[in-house]
């Protein structure tokens, strides 16, 4: 019996065996290990360059003169696979380095890896990807490129400090927009502590202008179940509010809000254009790339 791919492993469990940049190397071997096909398409006719085979090409764009006269297994590319500009856009925000279980990763800890592992994939097909980590202003914006130097510069940026008390999710969407000059994808992981009125008039800006914008929803498994318990004093840990209550008295109540709260996310940012995702912190890595790097209008972000 084969041993599971890394891509499909308990999260924290995977990040407990290495660091960022390993679990990352780790959960792009499996994703691209579990393709069956490329999901590339729409190859132009005008050849760009050769790029090394990896699992999952499809085979039709092998070079095979190539592979029978220097025994290098390359593929075609063309310039249609050399346009795409990726911007990730990661909430960094102190609600965002909350768990409800010390087992589990934190919100920021999982969206840090997943971000990572995008940004991996983009990089390996010659695509160009920056990265905005924001709170209430921008901590760090590092512009797209595609050259290898890229990978480096991101790993130093998600390992800047972070933590601000608020999120302003629209401004760092609208910086993020601007940093990809021609119609590219806006990628937001982000807990959406943040109004939703005009997190969705920024996404629905960015979709005038051609970007693609996809939405990651961070969540804890405990924001969904408000586990059991006993009397406790609930703060907010970017507004500082702090409300008592006993779990047995709220649940139903609030677990009626928190499914309101998400149908109202998904249905303001689908009627602005956006693809909406959500993604709990339990559950591995592979769910969320599949959703988020898969299909979507113009083709395949990958």
């Amino acid at each position: 019996m084969s041993s599971p791919r890394p891509d499909q492993l308990d999260p924290a469990v995977l990040a407990a065996l290495g660091q960022l940049e390993l679990v990352a190397r780790w959960v792009v071997d499996g994703f691209i290990t579990g393709l069956h096909r490329s999901p590339r398409k729409g190859f132009s006719v005008e050849f760009a360059e050769h790029r090394p085979y990896m699992p999952g090409d499809d085979l039709r764009y092998l070079d095979w003169r190539i592979a029978g006269r220097a025994d290098r297994w390359v593929v075609k590319q063309f310039e249609e696979e050399t346009n795409t500009n990726a911007m990730l856009v990661l909430d960094v925000s102190a609600s965002m380095q909350w768990t409800g279980d010390p087992a589990r990763l934190t919100k920021l800890a999982y969206a840090e890896r997943l971000a990572s592992a995008m940004a991996l994939l983009l990089l390996r097909q010659r695509d160009a990807v920056g990265l905005v980590r924001f709170d209430a202003t921008l901590r760090d914006v590092v512009p797209p490129r595609s050259q290898r130097t890229q990978w480096r510069r991101l790993m130093a940026a998600f390992s800047e400090p972070a933590g601000g008390s608020e999120s302003n999710v629209s401004d760092a969407l609208m910086a993020a927009g601007k940093l990809v000059r021609r119609p590219g994808f806006v990628v937001l992981l982000s807990d959406l502590l943040a109004d939703p009125t005009s997190t969705a008039d920024a996404a629905r800006t960015l979709r005038a202008r051609g970007h693609e914008v996809l939405v990651l929803h961070i969540m804890d498994p405990a924001e969904r179940d408000f586990p059991e318990g006993g009397e406790a004093l609930y703060r907010d840990p970017e507004s500082g509010a702090q409300v008592p209550a006993s779990p047995g008295d709220v649940r139903a109540t609030y677990r009626t809000t928190v499914s309101e709260a998400l149908a109202d996310w998904r249905a303001a940012l689908g009627r602005a254009g956006a693809r909406y995702a959500l993604a709990y912190t339990d559950e591995p890595f592979g769910r969320p790339l599949r959703h988020l790097m898969g299909l979507n209008g113009r083709g395949a972000l990958i």
